[in-house]
């Protein structure tokens, strides 16, 4: 379970990029609650959301020549030039080089050689978000990708990673967890292959929630659109997958209670 002590190459901070900061962000504030708090007129625009006055997410203006709206998950590392070395020498490619972030720590941004976009936050002053694995927080991210197996040795060779196969109908699930601790216990994600009609590979997170249902017509009456609505999944939950009004894709869950 994602928890907020977060060890190597576990998921340490999430950030929408979108055309919209401001449309998104009252829409975000109506199906999960979160506040926006500006991170300060020196950050470009960048600004967190909050749920009981701690960072859950971040929100920012799109930077790069022809990007789309979408989430970003980023994962720890303790050495962030290493990383980047790491990702070219793998396939990889660094789309933002290592910067500062003025003290509060590292962030660089790459993609996996299958496509798929995704960062690091190399920890400051700041640790990572400051509240997971509770109602209208993150609980879990699922990389959708052509090879699995390939992309389970790229990330591996980053970050340690153990992974663990699970039947699923149709396909081969892989639940993913940290070099340390429990292997249950350290999980945090999981790796699917592409299925019909998916072409984009991408990081997709997902929110935990008390109803998926209700939050998937939030969406609806908030301007965004049910991408799969709210199913079942044996031995995990009711899931549905989602994205806001500028096409950026998310998904919620309702755990189990035994998953909580």
């Amino acid at each position: 379970m994602l928890t907020t002590e977060f060890r190597t190459g576990s998921p340490n901070w999430i950030d929408l990029g979108s055309p919209d900061p401001a449309l998104v962000a009252t829409f975000y504030g109506d199906i999960f609650g979160w506040a926006f708090v500006s991170a300060g007129p020196d950050a470009g625009g960048y600004a967190f959301f909050q749920k009981d006055g701690k960072n859950v997410a971040a929100l920012g203006p799109l930077t790069e020549e022809g990007a789309h709206s979408a989430w970003t998950t980023y994962f720890k590392t303790d050495d962030i030039q290493e990383t980047a070395r790491q990702v070219v020498e793998g396939g990889g490619a660094v789309r933002a080089e290592p910067m500062d972030v003025m003290g509060e720590g590292w962030m660089a941004q790459f993609t996996d050689p299958q496509g798929t976009p995704f960062a690091v936050w190399q920890p400051g002053k700041t640790k990572g978000l400051e509240k997971t694995s509770e109602d209208n927080t993150l609980l879990w991210v699922e990389l959708h990708v052509q090879d699995p197996v390939s992309a389970l040795a790229f990330y591996k060779g980053l970050f340690g990673w153990r992974s663990e196969e699970m039947p699923a109908p149709g396909m081969t699930y892989r639940v993913l967890s940290v070099e340390e601790g429990d292997q249950q216990d350290a999980s945090f994600g999981g790796v699917a292959p592409l299925q019909a009609g998916q072409h984009k590979a991408r990081w997709m997170p997902y929110f935990a929630v008390a109803d998926a249902d209700d939050i998937a017509r939030a969406v609806e009456e908030g301007g965004g659109s049910v991408l799969i609505p709210a199913a079942d999944v044996p031995e995990v939950g009711r899931i549905a997958w989602l994205a806001d009004p500028c096409g950026a894709e998310f998904a919620v869950l309702k755990p189990n209670p035994r998953q909580a």
